[in-house]
This record gives structure tokens, C-alpha cells and sequence, in this order.
């Protein structure tokens, strides 16, 4: 059996938009049958919220989409995982610059902004999912619609991958 492609997605502390991200590309993997060839985590650029769980607002985004983030614990990306995975996927140009800082001159393309895989925040040049941690429920309800139609290309794209190895 090959190795799993192996995924992270990536924000600030790992309890608002990388869980949506994780929970949600899991479970389109999982539609698409590819969840036993894939493995998805998560992590944040920082190390504020290390061992909780998503945010509240998070988990109840999730459940009214349908999905179940209520597992999550919040964890710290670190650099040594940069060779480790296949892709990951951070949520803004911060967290871009902060995940290429790591890889200190290192081979970075399997870096990407999340929202580059959906065709619409592409053609409208709004690649940056923006955190709702400081805003109200429908803040989280935007960043799940905004998740969703991103990890429809990432599953597309991993699809992609995973014929040609």
C-alpha cells in the first residue's frame, strides 16, 4: 500500500477556520472515496488555544452544515511537518508568509491559500478566508460556505494527485 497524501490546513489558534477546513475536506473525502487514501489535520500558527476545542461558534456552524467538529483539539503547526505533507492549506497571506518563514529557503508550492481552489474567490481575487472569531454567528456561517466551496477544488485536486502517483 502507497503512503496516505496527507493533508494540513492552517490558521491563527486552530479553533475556527482550519477545524472547518479539516472537518469539512475529511468528509468531502470521504464522499468522494478517497478518505482511505487521504489523511487531514490541522493546526495554527499559534500556540494561544493548544489542547482546547474549536470554538463554540465553530462547532455549531459545523453541526448546521451537517458536519460533526465536536472531536477537535487545537494543536501548533510545526516546521518539521512542512516535509511531511503533500499540501497545506492556510487560510490567509499571513498565515502564507508565517508557514514559508518555517520552511527557512525550503521547497513551499505544496503551500497554498485554501480559498485558491475555489474558481469563484479566484475570479473575484478574495483568497483570504476571513477569520470570524471577532464577529457574530453569521461571521462563521459565511467562513463554512467559504470552506465548503474551497475544499470541493482541493478534493478535485487531490483526486488529480493521487491518479498520478
Amino acid at each position: 500500500m502507497t503512503d496516505p497524501y496527507r493533508v494540513c490546513v492552517v490558521c491563527s489558534g486552530n479553533i475556527c477556520r482550519s477545524p472547518m477546513g479539516e472537518v469539512v475536506l475529511r468528509e468531502k473525502l470521504d464522499r468522494a472515496g478517497l478518505g482511505d487514501r487521504v489523511e487531514v489535520d490541522s493546526a495554527g500558527t499559534g500556540d494561544w488555544h493548544v489542547g482546547l476545542g474549536a470554538d463554540p461558534r465553530t462547532v455549531r456552524a459545523l453541526a448546521d452544515g451537517g458536519y460533526d467538529g465536536s472531536a477537535h483539539r487545537a494543536r501548533q503547526f510545526e516546521d518539521a511537518w512542512l516535509a511531511d505533507r503533500d499540501l497545506v492549506l492556510v487560510a490567509d497571506e499571513g498565515h502564507l508568509a508565517a508557514v514559508r518563514r518555517l520552511a527557512e529557503g525550503g521547497d513551499v508550492t505544496h503551500v497554498r491559500l485554501l480559498r485558491s481552489f475555489d474558481p469563484a474567490a479566484v475570479e473575484a481575487g478574495t483568497l483570504e478566508t476571513d477569520d470570524p472569531y471577532y464577529g457574530d454567528e453569521a461571521g462563521f456561517a459565511r467562513c463554512l460556505r467559504e470552506v465548503e466551496a474551497a475544499c470541493d477544488g482541493v478534493v478535485e485536486f487531490i483526486a488529480a494527485e493521487l491518479d498520478q502517483r
